[in-house]
């Protein structure tokens, strides 16, 4: 597999995390075209990059799959601090110029950039994570029900919080982050009205840097647990990572986000506090479009993945929480309630 571009990404000041500022060589993307035979595939990663132990992460593990079951050659793209559409132009032209089919933009920041690139390959797949608002023949847009997992997490949040009061962080205030809070909001008050809900947002539009700084998202989750929160719900990417590690310095709880956070290997040193995690099945997404045009049938459209499917869940890795035979009870029921359509979760607050 072939990286290229990678981002200096800050970490925690703690060897547990290990996510240091390194650059990574490798030949440039314009250079991969220089590959014969085989089927070639790319992702660009959003913000934080590969190694945030959450969404990115989960991108790579579906690529990773896909060279393992399919035998296609996969090229990581990572971003550049501060980068622009330009950039993201750039890397999306040279990803497709390469040969690679599909090029999957991982984030909703990619949308400009495959609405300017889609068009001029028009034989190339362009796959685009968590957004629907730029189409075409060649995109497909490959998307989930956050709310609906977040809505499970908030049932779990209210089941076991002994201070009755519970935190949720969001990494920048876009519309897809609000649906995680409005989904938790909700699951928390439909299962114990009494509960507050605090909610901070690390930074606001057009700074996106709420997804890649542990350090912020440690600082709001302390200042959340000093006002009382015993648990902690953040979605806000690589600065999660920082909420999970304020939590369980407490001996609170945090809940992940995006990946299973309880089995990711960076943040071992904190499992033990990891109640739970309100997964998106991105790896799968990413591995049926790059088997879909493999086969022949590249994927096109809206492609949305909710709870019925299991496109988005609540993780049950940490044996303390399946313990919690009550709180999975409630959880399960929450569950059943939305495929049936009984309980239905807002997606914005």
């Amino acid at each position: 597999m072939r990286r290229i571009t990678r981002i200096a990404t800050v970490g925690i000041a703690t060897t547990a995390l290990a996510l240091s500022a390194t650059a990574c060589g490798g030949k440039k993307s314009s250079e991969a075209g220089s590959d014969k035979g085989g089927v070639k595939t790319a992702i660009a990663y959003d913000i934080g990059g590969r190694g945030d132990q959450s969404f990115n992460d989960a991108a790579y593990a579906g690529l990773e799959k896909a060279e393992k079951d399919l035998g296609v050659k996969g090229t990581e793209a990572e971003p550049s601090e501060g980068e622009a559409d330009p950039d993201k132009i750039q890397r999306l032209t040279s990803l497709a110029r390469a040969g690679n089919n599909p090029v999957i933009g991982v984030g909703f920041s990619y949308a400009p950039a495959i609405a300017a690139v889609a068009p001029k390959f028009p034989k190339t797949t362009f796959g685009l994570i968590d957004d629907t608002s730029k189409t075409g023949k060649n995109i497909a847009n490959l998307v989930f029900n956050e709310e609906q997992g977040s809505y499970l997490a908030g049932v779990a949040a209210a089941k076991v919080t002994k201070s009755n009061t519970v935190g949720f962080i969001g990494g920048v205030e876009t519309p897809l982050i609000k649906k995680f809070e409005a989904g938790f909001v909700q699951g928390v008050k439909d299962t114990n009205k009494n509960v507050n809900v605090k909610v901070q947002y690390l930074t606001q539009p057009p700074d996106f840097g709420g997804f890649s700084k542990p350090d912020l998202g440690k600082a709001a989750a302390e200042g959340q647990l000093d006002a009382g929160a015993d648990v902690i719900y953040a979605a806000a990417g690589l600065a999660g990572s920082g909420s999970i590690e304020a939590a369980a310095k407490k001996k609170k709880w945090a809940i992940g986000v995006d990946s299973d956070q309880y089995n990711q290997k960076g943040l071992a040193a904190y499992k033990e506090y990891i109640l739970t995690s309100v997964t998106k099945d991105v790896s799968g997404a990413v591995y049926n479009l790059i088997k879909s045009v493999k086969d022949g049938k590249p994927q096109s459209g809206e492609i949305r993945y909710g709870l019925d499917k299991d496109g988005v869940g609540l993780a049950t890795s940490n044996p303390a929480f399946t313990k919690m035979t009550d709180v999975v009870a409630a959880v399960e029921k929450a569950k059943a309630g939305i495929i049936a359509g009984t309980i239905k979760v807002k997606t914005a607050p």
